[in-house]
């Protein structure tokens, strides 16, 4: 690769980026003017919510039970065996849940949005819209992000709840841990605090799918080649925004913060 093509690509990169942020703005100003289209709302709901439940719960299924495995050996050798549960529902709340059924969610749906928008945008439907007078943030972009930011916080608790399940199944069946002691591991380690950063990380990693997914679709170019490099592209940098900010919203919510909030 030529620095120049390599400069180009850079380029393009910052410029979809702060494309991406004027999006988000103009989507706030939209929200506060109570501009909805309810329909699409509601059929984008159903997309990012019933059609994505499936591959969410398997992955925190098993993600528990990958996790038990781990902790459970080495907590049995510290005579730790009570810990077991609450360090997975720490693990889950706190991480391992909304920041996988973000990434689930960021595979299938934010690289659905991208294709769909960006072949909208190369056969000139976008432009169409604007013909008949409806605002494509309005009638495209705002119910993916409704839809997103509502149905990810859902997700997550599921996925929570399914991932402790697979973690109960492991610690019983492999290492004798009675599901009483792993509950009631669960209910001495897990406090509201750490439910409620599980919803606003998913919230927000919603909002993060939904925009970019909707701006690298919204900006393609280039027919068909273009619509897949959105598709790619929309994936991978949804992916590093949400690791990326995962990082600031733990430091932020547990690094001497996080529970002194409800206090």
């Amino acid at each position: 690769m030529s620095s120049k093509t390599f400069n180009n690509g850079i380029q393009v990169w910052l410029e979809r980026t702060l494309a991406a942020i004027f999006l988000a703005g103009q989507v706030v100003i939209h929200l506060l003017q109570g501009r909805l289209h309810r329909q699409n709302t509601g059929e984008q709901m159903a997309i990012v919510g019933p059609d994505s439940i499936v591959i969410a719960l398997v992955t925190a299924t098993f993600v528990g039970m990958v996790f038990t495995i781990q902790v459970a050996r080495e907590f049995l050798n510290f005579g730790a065996v009570q810990a077991v549960g609450g360090v997975l529902a720490l693990a889950l709340s706190r991480e391992l849940a909304p920041v996988l059924t973000a990434v689930v969610l960021a595979a299938r749906v934010g690289s659905a949005f991208a294709a769909e928008i960006g072949t909208m945008k190369v056969t000139e439907q976008i432009d169409a819209l604007y013909v008949l007078k409806s605002d494509p943030i309005d009638y495209l972009v705002i119910p993916r992000l409704i839809a997103c930011c509502a149905m990810l916080p859902i997700l997550t608790i599921i996925s929570l709840v399914m991932g402790l399940v697979g973690g109960v199944f492991v610690a019983d069946f492999f290492y004798g841990i009675s599901q009483a002691t792993f509950i009631e591991s669960i209910s001495n380690f897990l406090q509201i605090w750490d439910l409620v950063s599980a919803l606003i990380k998913a919230v927000i990693f919603g909002a993060i799918i939904a925009i970019i997914g909707c701006n690298w679709g919204l900006t393609t170019t280039g027919g068909a080649k273009g619509v897949g490099e959105s598709t790619t592209t929309a994936v991978v940098m949804a992916l590093i925004a949400i690791f990326i900010t995962n990082f600031f919203l733990s430091w932020l919510m547990f690094q001497g913060l996080g529970r002194q909030f409800l206090n």
